[in-house]
C-alpha cells in the first residue's frame, strides 16, 4: 500500500538520516521513478524532504522533524496508544510526559484508558508493585539489590545480585540477574522475592550467560508422559495453563488431561492444590507419590 511506503519511507529517514532513492527502492522492490513520486507527495503533505544529487548526497529530512499525525492512520495510532498505556503498568520515567506530547499529535490519546496491567497478583499487599517498581529503579541506576529468597526446596538464603531483566513465563514474573553468592547468572521468581532493598554499590551489565533457576523446574528435569483426570470444576484452572488440545473431554463431563510435563516438587504440589478435583491415572509412580502425600496430609488432622 502506497500510505504505508510513505510512512515508512519517512521513518527510515527519521531513523538513517540521509538514504539514496536506489536504496529506497531496493527495499521496496519498485522504481526509482516510484520514489522521486513518493517524494513529492510527501513534501506536498508537508514535510520537509530534501533530496540532494551527486556524490554523497541523497534524500533526507529538515533537522529535528518529528512525524505528524496525518501520516498515521486511526488504527496505527490506537495501537501506539494501546502499546504506551500497556507500558504504563511499568511506571515508567517520564512515561505520562510522552503521553501528553502524544496527544499532541493525537487526539483521541487520552480517551484510550480502557487497558489496565497490574504485575502484582490478587490479594497481595501495596508492597508487592512496589517491588516491581524499586527493581526496574535499580535497573535503570545500575544498582546492585539485596533481598530476601525462597527456593523451590523451601530453602531460605540472602542475596546480592545485579538485575538485568524481567521475565514473564508461564503465568508468573522472574528476575534475571547476576548473583553475587553464586558468581553467575540465576533466575529468581518475583513472588519468592522479599525484603528488597537498594544498595548503593554498582555494577557493569555482563555478557549474557545461561541462567541457572534458582528452584528446580522444567529446565532441570526430564519430562514424564502424564495422563490426569480432572471434575468438571478444575477446567477453568487447566485453561490457564494448558491449550486445549491437551485436554479432552469424557462422557461423564469430566476431563483428561494427557501431556508431557518434568516430574519435581513442583507438579505434586500442583496435583494436589486440585484437591479432590482430580486423579491421577499414570504413570504409577506419580499416583504412589500422591496417595502417600494425602495420607500423610490426613495425619494432621487426626
Amino acid at each position: 500500500m502506497k500510505r504505508n511506503r510513505l510512512f515508512e519511507i519517512t521513518t527510515i529517514l527519521l531513523n538513517k538520516g540521509t538514504i539514496t532513492a536506489r536504496e529506497l527502492a531496493d527495499r521496496f522492490g519498485v522504481s526509482t521513478r516510484t520514489i522521486y513520486r513518493d517524494i513529492d507527495v510527501l513534501s506536498s503533505a508537508g514535510v520537509p524532504v530534501y533530496m540532494n544529487k551527486g556524490n554523497g548526497g541523497g534524500i533526507h529530512l529538515l533537522e529535528n522533524y518529528t512525524l505528524n499525525r496525518m501520516l498515521i492512520s486511526e488504527h496505527e495510532s490506537e495501537n501506539l496508544l494501546l502499546a504506551f498505556n500497556t507500558l504504563r503498568a511499568t511506571q515508567y520515567p517520564e512515561l505520562d510526559i510522552a503521553l501528553e506530547k502524544m496527544g499532541a499529535i493525537f487526539k483521541n490519546a487520552l480517551d484510550h484508558d480502557w487497558v489496565e496491567v497490574d504485575f502484582s497478583p490478587w490479594g497481595s499487599s501495596p508492597n508487592e508493585q512496589n517491588k516491581f517498581n524499586e527493581i526496574k529503579r535499580a535497573m535503570l541506576g545500575r544498582n546492585v539489590i539485596r533481598f530476601d529468597y525462597v527456593n523451590g526446596e523451601g530453602h531460605r538464603s540472602i542475596r546480592l545480585a545485579e538485575p538485568e531483566k524481567l521475565i514473564f513465563k508461564n503465568n508468573a514474573w522472574y528476575l534475571l540477574a547476576f548473583c553475587w553468592q553464586r558468581q553467575e547468572h540465576r533466575t529468581f521468581r518475583i513472588s519468592r522475592l522479599k525484603k528488597l532493598e537498594i544498595q548503593a554499590d554498582t555494577f557493569d551489565v555482563k555478557v549474557p550467560s545461561e541462567a541457572k533457576p534458582e528452584e528446580q523446574n522444567a529446565g532441570q528435569q526430564s519430562l514424564i508422559a502424564l495422563k490426569l483426570c480432572f471434575q468438571a470444576q478444575g477446567l477453568n484452572r487447566l485453561y490457564d495453563y494448558f491449550d486445549d488440545s491437551f485436554i479432552i473431554q469424557n462422557g461423564d463431563g469430566s476431563f483428561t488431561l494427557e501431556i508431557a510435563l518434568p516430574e519435581g516438587e513442583w507438579l505434586y504440589s500442583y496435583i494436589l492444590s486440585f484437591g479432590s478435583f482430580v486423579k491421577v491415572i499414570a504413570p504409577e509412580n506419580v499416583r504412589k507419590i500422591i496417595a502417600n502425600r494425602i495420607r500423610q496430609a490426613l495425619k494432621l488432622y487426626e
